[in-house]
């Protein structure tokens, strides 16, 4: 009795690690033909592009730069700001395009207080969890991370544990080619006048780190003769803390102060975000800036 017990729980384990492979397998394969769902798997399904501005960064990169605004000026841009994303998932997306040959000839890198951690962003860097067997890239930035023994060696491990970002109904959808919005605008992402909005935030606890991401686009920049322009974009007037952003400048001299670039709340969506209104505006003194010249 004991070994017929034994037998069959070692079938369904056997079953079930079966199970687990062909939906791995089958998972992935969609997401190896999907291109149109999010930045990275628009990034990772293609080949190699031409940029004159490539944008990185996290919401108040999304948010902010008017990527349309460069392209009346004749400069081929896209906006690859990913909102809810950490240096770690900045890095890893300028590592991807590196990959693919991409030719980039300036990067606008916000780097402000996404600079205060060195953890990656889960529901962000989820969404290249897909592609982890099938990049070297991916696979060597993943390695250093909690649970990617979990997330590389066990089948499917991956799509349970973040199914609300690439389970079953990202799958389904990406299948069946349904669109987001998240491409639209050249990737910018406009903000309307939000009038519950918080226009208040406290920075003061908040300190820049020696950032080892920050560090890796550098050096990206640097091998590939790419133009990097780090930039601290503007925040709301009522802000308590702001030594942070010359905090900042202490640690990285080169990283070009915006935080009062524009002034009145009228401009913001939030305290950390500008309206659309208000992100013309910047985006126009980032041009004049940089590339009037």
């Amino acid at each position: 009795m004991m070994k017929r017990f034994l037998f069959f729980t070692i079938k369904i384990l056997l079953l079930t690690f079966m199970v687990l492979v062909v939906l791995d397998i089958a998972y992935t394969q969609v997401y190896l033909q999907s291109s149109h769902r999010g930045k990275i798997d628009y990034v990772y399904n293609s080949k190699a592009r031409h940029y004159d501005v490539v944008i990185l960064g996290s919401s108040r990169a999304n948010n902010h730069f008017v990527a349309p605004l460069f392209e009346e000026k004749g400069l081929k841009t896209f906006n690859y700001g990913m909102s809810g994303g950490h240096l770690f998932e900045a890095s890893l997306l300028l590592k991807l395009m590196v990959e693919r040959h991409y030719t980039i000839k300036n990067v606008i890198l916000e780097a402000d207080l996404n600079l205060a951690n060195e953890k990656e962003s889960e529901s962000v860097a989820s969404k290249f969890l897909p592609y982890i067997h099938r990049s070297k890239v991916i696979e060597s930035h993943f390695a250093q991370q909690p649970h990617f023994w979990d997330n590389y060696y066990i089948p499917f491990y991956r799509y349970i544990v973040f199914d609300p970002q690439i389970g079953f109904r990202e799958m389904y959808d990406a299948a069946r080619e349904k669109p987001t919005k998240l491409l639209d605008h050249l990737g910018y992402y406009p903000l309307g006048k939000n009038p519950n909005a918080n226009m208040k935030n406290d920075l003061t606890n908040l300190k820049p780190l020696h950032n080892e991401y920050y560090e890796e686009i550098k050096q990206i920049c640097k091998a590939n003769n790419i133009n990097l322009i780090a930039v601290m974009t503007p925040m709301c007037s009522n802000v308590k803390g702001l030594d942070y952003f010359l905090k900042v400048n202490a640690i990285y001299p080169e990283i070009h102060n915006y935080e009062n670039a524009i002034e009145g709340d009228q401009y913001f969506s939030s305290c950390g975000h500008m309206n659309d209104t208000g992100a013309r505006k910047f985006t126009t003194v980032i041009i004049n800036e940089f590339f009037n010249k």
